[in-house]
């Protein structure tokens, strides 16, 4: 027994260490700076009690950091978020910054590999360094090794990543990776930290410019939401996996419908303006069709004429891209498609509905936008909605122009085409078709102008879209969540189980 209790105490001692992390002073300083550690966000995000670590007792490869390398400085296990599995990577930055090594690179890899072969969620916690050094100096250490997949991305299942921190490496490549990413307003994700890039460049950077908040959820887009704590960051991950499935060959969960969803539809007409100039936020639209409280919108502060939001209707999660007048007039810019993409494929590669809400004037047209690859953006689009191969719904609500018709569902590029009887499909916008195809000006030929306005406006509205088949349906605004609801019956996929081909599963994450 005396055996047997000298390991039962080496066990325990063994545990105490590995669970202290970096040691109290650090986590008391995380606890002074308001900021949670890597075992706290992750006993935040999961249910209670549910927590399978693996890979407790790594430590680093090199003899003379083993003692202060608990876990190797990456927290790797299962856990249940609302009662359903996810597999989880948690970077412990009070040991040596996270950084990475051979050690906790096999421990995170073996997770992923756990998560992709069971239908696992996979989410990413993260805050480092970047790679360790000097473990990776050297050919041995950066060149070797046989890791062909390590970022390989096949939508399997969905992937998520928390900005928690100063994100370095590894952490900012699965974030580019992941499908959904939120920032903590104050952490930094760059290629590397502002120490070696301000000595690569020989001046200063600032972190915020370097990779904060407003840069990736404004300009790169890589950011789908950024939240002001820790704690609202893990509450984002938890409500983005309740819209999706566990993995892709199965469909999306289902959840009660709230009560009042759909009875303050009779507003909508309220919000909607009658003039298709004036501007209005399709947010409080949407907000009125789909289940109450349910519309969770994705990269808000990114190509803001459009909206993209993962939504509930009669319980059921759906895709929503929709048309926001209140930003450009609704013109598509470059940074909308590149949003749309990524949406479309995300939805198409976990078996999501999508629906289109559409008040649109057209592209956003200049010379920005043609130095932004706008041409390419806009066929990017097309392609991937032409792979899209889960049901496809277009609501036309106001105004429907151009090459963007078909982009937003139009011309046989959705099973359904609703237009409200607001509805109007043309071209362009007749007041400018005047001007340019007979050179008149409302200000110098005002009668003759308004005779070419009547003339360029005529076919035009949702009655004559219906009567070439452009639109299936024209109904009243109010009806939209009944019929809607009706739509996704009929569409649903039966014969595989409303799981659908997933052809752009492999479609690049960022470009």
């Amino acid at each position: 027994m005396k055996k047997f209790e000298t390991q039962a105490a080496e066990h325990a001692r063994r545990t105490q260490a590995a669970l202290a992390m970096g040691g109290e002073k650090k986590l008391q300083e995380r606890r002074e700076g308001g900021v949670l550690n890597a075992r706290e966000r992750i006993d935040r995000l999961v249910d209670d009690g549910s927590f399978l670590e693996v890979g407790l007792f790594a430590t680093s490869i090199r003899p003379e950091a083993r003692e202060r390398s608990p876990a190797d400085g990456k927290i790797t296990g299962y856990g249940k978020i609302g009662g359903r599995e996810v597999a989880i990577v948690s970077n412990d930055f009070t040991v040596m910054g996270a950084s990475s090594s051979t050690v906790n690179t096999a421990k995170v890899g073996r997770v992923k590999r756990t998560a992709s072969s069971r239908g696992l969620p996979m989410v990413f916690l993260g805050e480092s360094t970047g790679a360790r050094m000097p473990d990776v100096m050297g050919a041995a250490g950066v060149g070797a090794g046989d890791r062909p997949t390590q970022y390989r991305r096949i939508r399997e299942t969905p992937w998520v990543s928390a900005v928690l921190g100063h994100c370095y490496g590894s952490s900012s490549w699965y974030a580019a990776l992941a499908d959904f990413v939120v920032m903590r307003k104050g952490a930094i994700t760059a290629v590397s930290s502002t120490k070696l890039t301000s000595m690569a460049i020989s001046e200063a950077v600032d972190p915020e410019e370097l990779g904060g908040w407003r840069l990736h959820t404004e300009v790169t887009g890589m950011v789908d939401l950024a939240v002001d704590t820790d704690e609202e960051a893990l509450a984002a991950v938890a409500r983005f996996l309740s819209y999706l499935p566990s993995h892709s060959n199965e469909a999306p969960p289902v959840h009660p419908v709230p009560p009042g969803s759909g009875e303050e539809a009779h507003r909508i007409l309220d919000i909607l303006p009658e003039s298709r100039t004036q501007v209005y936020d399709v947010r409080k639209i949407l907000a009125l069709i789909y289940d109450q409280g349910s519309v969770f919108e994705l990269k808000p502060r990114f190509g803001k004429s459009i909206v993209t939001a993962l939504a509930r209707l009669n319980g059921r999660s759906v895709g929503i891209v929709a048309s926001n007048p209140i930003a450009k007039g609704g013109a598509i810019d470059p940074e909308s498609c590149e949003k749309v993409v990524s949406f479309l494929v995300m939805c198409d590669s976990f078996n999501i509905p999508l629906i289109f809400m559409v008040d649109q004037p057209g592209f956003l047209i200049g010379v920005e936008g043609e130095r932004k690859g706008a041409i390419g953006r806009v066929m990017n689009w097309m392609n991937a909605l032409s792979l899209v191969t889960v049901p496809k719904i277009s609501v036309v609500m106001r105004k429907s122009y151009g090459q963007a018709v078909l982009n937003m569902g139009g011309g046989g590029n959705a099973d359904e085409v609703v237009a409200w009887y607001t509805a109007e499909v043309n071209f362009m916008d007749p007041r400018s078709a005047v001007t340019i195809v007979h050179g008149v000006r409302p200000e110098e030929e005002p009668e003759r102008y308004e005779q070419l306005l009547t003339e360029m406006t005529k076919g035009t509205t949702a009655y004559d879209a219906a009567a070439v088949n452009a639109a299936h349906t024209v109904i009243a605004p109010t009806e939209t969540r009944a019929h809607l609801t009706r739509l996704l019956e009929i569409h649903t996929l039966r014969m595989s189980d409303g799981v659908g081909e997933h052809l752009m599963h492999t479609w690049p994450t960022s470009y």
